[in-house]
């Protein structure tokens, strides 16, 4: 799960390259950029409370600010995935990983065997959870404890609970709940990883997900 998603921060060659775009009409790629950083700026970025959570009922434990890039999702980036990810390992060790500056990855929530749920990293912000920008910039991450080899680890306190976290990240960002949308880790796109992996219900899941999206709905 590595991804040293370098931080892109609002500085002279932002600015330089805006004004240039400005100027001449051209260079697309600046004004992306700069689109992308704008809430840098004094006054601009959103307010941010210690210790938030963005579902209810979540435990808040910090990520290391090495393994993330503040941003304001989802307006400087829009989200249209979640991607299910497997520890292969204990909850706390996730996040002792998590945790680690060195370890160069985390994501956003971590689901545990017994459905309790922990979130490491706001929603706003981009996790380097994918191994792959593009779908870092645009998705939630949420790790569920356990192995891929272990049918045992995924119970059904953990895909009820999961279940319910990914029907409200749909529902506050617009997301289908189809498998074109929630997605595993292994589908990403230049990935070496396997999970969620061979026994995980993603028939059960997703039937899950739409039972609470359309009871959130009504």
């Amino acid at each position: 799960m590595k991804d040293r998603d370098g931080d892109r921060r609002l500085g002279r060659r932002a600015l330089v390259l805006g004004g240039a775009a400005a100027a001449v009409g051209t260079a697309v790629l600046a004004r992306q950029e700069l689109a992308h950083v704008w809430w840098r700026l004094p006054g601009v970025e959103k307010p941010r409370v210690k210790g938030a959570v963005d579902f209810p009922g979540a435990r808040w434990l910090a990520a290391s600010p090495a393994n993330l890039r503040r941003a304001d999702r989802p307006d400087d980036y829009g989200i249209d995935r979640v991607i299910v990810h497997v520890t292969q390992g204990g909850y706390s060790s996730a996040v002792k990983a998590f945790q680690d500056p060195g370890h160069g990855a985390a994501a956003h929530y971590i689901v545990r065997r017994d459905g309790r749920v922990t979130q490491m990293i706001r929603e706003l912000d981009v996790a380097f959870h994918a191994g792959n920008r593009e779908y870092n910039e645009r998705s939630v991450g949420i790790e569920h404890e356990g192995f891929v080899e272990r049918a045992s680890s995924f119970t059904d306190a953990m895909y009820a609970a999961s279940a319910r976290l990914t029907a409200a990240v749909c529902g506050r960002y617009g997301i289908p709940v189809d498998r074109e949308h929630i997605i595993g880790h292994a589908q990403v796109p230049g990935t070496d990883h396997t999970d969620p992996g061979p026994h995980w219900d993603w028939e059960r899941y997703m039937r899950l997900a739409r039972r609470e999206r359309a009871a959130r709905t009504r």
